[in-house]
């Protein structure tokens, strides 16, 4: 992260490709002539529209507003996407951690617990779910002990401030590490950007557009010879839009 900014370009870029490898399960239609490609517009994609109210499985409120507030952080409006709560992410990491996952379902939790070194990876006795969850309470509570109010009643220069603190290890957090948490975060929020629209984020298939992903690639498996080393256009789908 920059020293001011959070630069959303070198986020994307960073995880474009492995998002959409991760994505590379999803679907995809027909094949159509390439088109040429066009500049990008000046002003902000539009906000990607709701079908009906989201309804959240797990999040609190509170919960929700920092969720919300730390996905448009890291992925404002821009001319190539909507905001991270326009995209869904709010409901992808909901549903994540409502979800047998979140809830520690295949994960090894008998001890003992030790303070491991980096490389080892996860050691705390916490679920997801838990982790996820203790992690917001701690950046509010230190979010209001440095800033004077909780993280998402910040202005949009001390969120990203706040984030880097995290993500440095600088914010004190009494429960998990700070830097832990920020990473977790950050993972959630790239994996619900650029993973298929039926799991609640990438709303309208706003990465897979921006990055020029058709989906499934069993679907346009017949087309690799003739569009090898050229652009391949046709729009996105979900595994959804298959069922």
């Amino acid at each position: 992260m920059a020293d001011d900014t959070i630069p959303r370009r070198r986020f994307l870029l960073g995880a474009g490709l492995a998002g959409t490898a991760m994505a590379a399960g999803l679907a995809s239609e027909a094949p159509r002539p390439a088109q040429a490609e066009t500049s990008p517009a000046a002003t902000p994609a539009p906000a990607a529209p709701a079908a009906e109210p989201d309804t959240l499985l797990l999040l609190t409120a509170t919960e929700a507003a920092f969720v919300s507030a730390a996905v448009d952080a890291f992925i404002p409006a821009d001319a190539h996407s909507p905001s991270g709560t326009d995209c869904g992410l709010v409901v992808f990491i909901d549903r994540a951690l409502a979800s047998e996952w979140g809830g520690g379902a295949k994960m090894y939790r008998s001890g003992p617990y030790h303070k491991g070194k980096p490389e080892q990876g996860y050691q705390l006795a916490l679920t997801p779910r838990q982790f996820f969850q203790t992690g917001i309470a701690e950046a509010n509570a230190w979010s209001r002990t440095t800033h004077g109010k909780e993280f998402d009643r910040l202005a949009p220069a001390d969120q990203v401030a706040a984030l880097k603190a995290m993500e440095d290890g600088k914010a004190r957090f009494n429960g998990i590490p700070a830097r832990a948490f920020f990473n977790m975060l950050l993972t959630m929020t790239m994996q619900g950007f650029f993973a298929d629209p039926a799991y609640g984020g990438n709303r309208n298939a706003a990465s897979w557009k921006m990055l020029g992903f058709p989906g499934l690639p069993a679907t346009y498996a017949d087309t690799f010879e003739e569009y090898r080393n050229k652009r391949y256009v046709a729009p996105p789908r979900s595994m959804a839009d298959f069922s």
